[in-house]
């Protein structure tokens, strides 16, 4: 088959949500979903009464019945929690998951995929992060339950996931090595699943999606083709301007002025040796304009993937308020993005847009009182005993500290994966000694390209659609 033109990129927690990917794949593009934290997605947009009925509508569809009704037992609040009421706190990520949490995990990639591919015909894709090693599998098998097209993955080297693909479209079990901090010499940490457990009777044989590789650079490309487990279908290549995470610089870590990450020309890749490989990519990273569409084609690129310019548009899962300030600042040429190496727990650098009222903003961060309850972005590490243990550098010093982590690691860390639900309106509550309530404020990611999101509005509009952003940037193509 035709690959798309333009990849939307799978943006955030619930950016990329399935509102979005299923305009955009309506119309012959590659919609993508963001797969990260769907499990705490799905549970609260349940607890919120799930409005629309979408995510009943999709459960329902489900192929274990059973699986989803209990899902919904525990988490479907007809009519929406209290405006007071705290958000359910589901467990963090563990090695070898109790099966309620792998349920939770299963049946949220599938909503989300099954949602995104109704009422067309289109193609829907899948991102995730490969630094979030623990919900992979069962994410994957829901997704591909659901008849995901593509499956995407960066920040890290995804190098197990193409055998993983093969063995879940055949039915089979599969294994997923875990990063480990500590480990001895020769000793593995291992994540498995096995559809056969969860499906009551053998599992359905499922088509292979296509996968693609999200990578930095031609080097990491090469590796990846060469020594993956099964077959890579083709790459994403992602340049520092890109919003979310970004790779390291090469080499000694160098800041500039503002205390940014220094990128060089070995931070480059080298187009000529992306063609050599033989497969299909897509250049991605400031890439939203017309021009830019057409010089990647001209490169040998099969398109262009695109983040930013969809991100603001009416389809995405931001919240309106968040939108309508980022196009007044673009408007304004005000806008202000910041890579910063300190606030993602990953250790990667972090794009920021600086914006009142979110945790941009340093006496924010200073009076947030410190909790790790979500736990995607925990590191796992070994304790004496030989067993798992988890931190985060986000979590409270005493407590990462008492764990093993050195204090200097907590600098400007911040909650992301609470920030980031808060972005798509959906912020946990907290209940202060005074038992007065706050709520977890939002953290905006965005690439360079939001200083140019105006350039999307129709003449006399405040806000514009996917149909917008892909319209202008096929251009006369």
């Amino acid at each position: 088959m035709a690959h798309p033109l333009i990849i939307q990129g799978g943006m955030g927690v619930a950016v990329s949500g399935w509102p979005l990917a299923n305009a955009v794949a309506r119309l012959g593009q590659l919609g993508t979903v963001s797969g990260t934290a769907l499990g705490a997605i799905l549970a609260r947009r349940l607890q919120m009464g799930d409005p629309g009925g979408h995510l009943q509508r999709a459960l329902s569809n489900f192929p274990f019945p059973a699986m989803a009704d209990r899902i919904l037992k525990t988490f479907l609040i007809p009519g929406g929690k209290a405006p007071n009421a705290p958000f359910k706190t589901n467990p963090p990520p563990m090695l070898n998951a109790d099966r309620a949490s792998l349920e939770l995990t299963l049946t949220a990639n599938f909503a989300e995929v099954y949602l995104a591919k109704e009422g067309h015909s289109g193609v829907v894709g899948i991102n995730y992060l490969e630094k979030i090693q623990l919900p992979t599998l069962p994410s994957l098998f829901g997704a591909m339950l659901a008849g995901v097209d593509y499956i995407l993955m960066g920040a890290g080297i995804p190098r197990a996931i193409p055998g993983i693909l093969d063995s879940f479209a055949e039915g089979k079990p599969a294994s997923l090595l875990i990063d480990v901090i500590g480990a001895l010499p020769g000793e593995q940490f291992i994540d498995t699943f096995n559809p056969a457990e969860f499906c009551g009777a053998p599992p359905p044989k499922m088509a292979r999606p296509f996968f693609l590789g999200i990578v930095s650079s031609d080097i990491l490309a090469a590796t990846l083709a060469k020594k993956s487990s099964g077959r890579i279908d083709g790459f994403v290549v992602e340049g520092e301007t890109a919003g979310g995470h970004n790779a390291p610089p090469r080499g000694t870590l160098q800041l500039s002025d503002t205390g940014e990450p220094l990128y060089g020309p070995r931070d480059r890749p080298n187009i000529a040796r992306m063609r050599d490989l033989g497969l299909p990519f897509w250049l991605a990273g400031a890439y939203g304009r017309p021009e830019q569409l057409r010089e990647a084609l001209s490169l040998g690129a099969t398109g262009v993937q695109v983040g930013t310019a969809f991100a603001f548009c009416e389809e995405s899962g931001i919240t309106p308020e968040i939108k309508h300030e980022v196009i007044r600042l673009s408007r304004a040429g005000e806008t202000r993005v910041f890579t910063d190496p300190l606030a993602s727990p990953t250790g990667f650098p972090f794009k920021v847009v600086e914006l009142k009222g979110t945790l941009s903003e340093e006496s924010a961060y200073q009076q947030r009182r410190r909790v790790c309850d979500l736990g995607y972005l925990r590191h796992l590490y070994r304790r004496e005993d030989g067993t798992v243990g988890y931190r985060c550098p986000s979590e409270p010093v005493a407590e990462y500290v008492r764990k093993g982590g050195e204090e200097a690691h907590t600098h400007g860390r911040k909650c992301i994966c609470n920030c980031l639900p808060a972005t798509v309106g959906l912020p946990q509550l907290r209940k202060k000694s005074d038992d007065t309530i706050s709520y977890e404020l939002p953290l905006l990611t965005a690439g360079n390209d939001a200083a140019n999101v105006k350039d999307f509005l129709p003449e006399g509009s405040d806000t514009y659609s996917v149909a917008d952003v892909i319209c202008r940037l096929r251009g006369n193509l």
